[in-house]
């Protein structure tokens, strides 16, 4: 949801978004369409807690663009939330899809509430309330949930679930990211880190740098963040020499043992105090003098404030919305290569996608084929925006959103919106 600064992530991407409409030649009144949600979900939870008194949580959910499909976005539990980064998380996932093809538009949730002080009956109780609140206006056919931050297959088991005995029937298709059991998929789990680390062994090959024993620091030690960590020194080679969590970050410099440092985590609470390590502040970690820094936490990580401190050759945006427009322009003008969100980080809506199909043909398959085909529509998406950067002189995100924002006007204007 929204981040500590105060930062608009909405705001953001409508930024991001005019830089390309002057290349694709929009007028006005399509920009504003571009730039304004289909639908806006607001709903209020009564959940009785564990103590018996009744908690009334807020819940969104924001459908963006349906030009290209079904919509699909993620939900979030977040005790930090706002509208307006649910907005501008649905907009990404909108562009995202458009990007690498898929028959889907996109669409956002969240729920204000802090999961890491509730317990697992809360937790179902909670999650079982948001979908009784917006079933009508998801499903299969119309809008897939998916997980997020602080969210995970379990509670996607009990969304997918409560949807089924509202709609009489099983319904595996109405969530993805499910359980393997519930319909879930091979290689979920890992697909949003692993497709990133396509996309940056994409990267680095065309900057001649050499993946094996490449120094890395990852922001941010959840699901995407250990993955991240995990992938690559198995899958590539590369040294994680720092990461950091919402409570600390350190520093090893011959590299960290990721599982150690996880099963430290699950002891502690934390990354912080890891035997051995050196202790960092965050802003410390993204100062690093390192080949890649790879943001996975939340938005707004590097902003004009922090942005003249960072060295990394490769900033790889695992999260959504880590750097502002200003920090990007600057990075940019510096010659680092920044590797945009939804070019990034969208592994995980592709295997939602093959999810999808599996669940649709009653199919299941096994992980090599899920992440062949995922390194493939990583790769090929990779070069087309890589190319169109290069022929234009511009960034790769103004590249990414050009291809987007083109695919989405196209399909508007076939079903005569425009």
């Amino acid at each position: 949801m929204e981040d500590l600064k105060g930062e608009n992530l909405f705001e953001s991407v409508k930024q991001q978004l005019c830089t390309c409409s002057g290349t694709l030649a929009f007028n006005p009144n399509v920009e504003e369409v571009l730039r304004t949600p289909r639908r806006e979900i607001h709903v209020a939870l009564p959940v009785r807690m564990d103590n018996g008194r009744i908690h009334t949580f807020r819940g969104y959910r924001v459908q963006y663009n349906h030009a290209l499909g079904p919509m699909k976005g993620g939900i979030r539990f977040h005790p930090e939330g706002t509208i307006d980064t649910i907005r501008g998380l649905a907009a990404l996932m909108t562009w995202k899809c458009a990007l690498y093809n898929l028959p889907l538009g996109g669409a956002k949730g969240g729920v204000i509430c802090n999961p890491k002080i509730m317990s697992a009956p809360e937790l179902e109780r909670l999650s079982r309330a948001y979908i009784q609140a917006i079933y009508e206006m998801i499903g299969p056919e119309r809008d897939i949930p998916a997980p997020d931050v602080n969210t995970n297959a379990q509670v996607m088991g009990w969304m997918m679930d409560e949807y089924s005995i509202l709609a009489g029937r099983a319904s595996f298709g109405a969530v993805t990211g499910k359980p393997l059991p519930l319909g879930g998929s091979e290689g979920r789990m890992e697909a949003t880190a692993l497709g990133g680390w396509f996309a940056v062994a994409e990267a680095t090959s065309r900057l001649g740098l050499d993946l094996h024993g490449a120094r890395v620091a990852v922001q941010g030690f959840g699901n995407v963040g250990y993955n991240a960590a995990l992938i690559g020194p198995r899958d590539f080679g590369c040294r994680i020499i720092a990461v950091s969590d919402s409570s600390g970050a350190i520093r090893q410099d011959n590299g960290l043992d990721i599982a150690a440092v996880a099963a430290h985590k699950k002891a502690t609470g934390s990354v912080a105090g890891y035997c051995g390590s050196e202790p960092l502040s965050n802003e410390e970690l993204l100062a690093l003098d390192v080949d890649i820094l790879i943001p996975a936490a939340l938005e707004h990580a590097i902003t004009a404030r922090n942005v003249d401190t960072i060295r990394a050759r490769v900033v790889a945006e695992f999260a959504n919305g880590p750097v502002t427009s200003d920090a990007d322009r600057i990075l940019f003008s510096r010659g680092i290569h920044v590797i945009p969100d939804f070019l990034c980080n969208a592994g995980g809506v592709i295997v939602s996608y093959f999810e999808m199909i599996q669940n649709a043909d009653l199919d299941h398959w096994d992980a090599a084929t899920v992440n062949a085909r995922l390194r493939k529509k990583i790769t090929e998406t990779y070069r087309e925006v890589f190319e169109l950067a290069r022929k234009n002189d511009v960034d790769l995100r103004r590249a990414a959103y050009t291809l987007a924002a083109e695919r989405v006007v196209a399909a508007m204007q076939l079903r005569g919106w425009i």
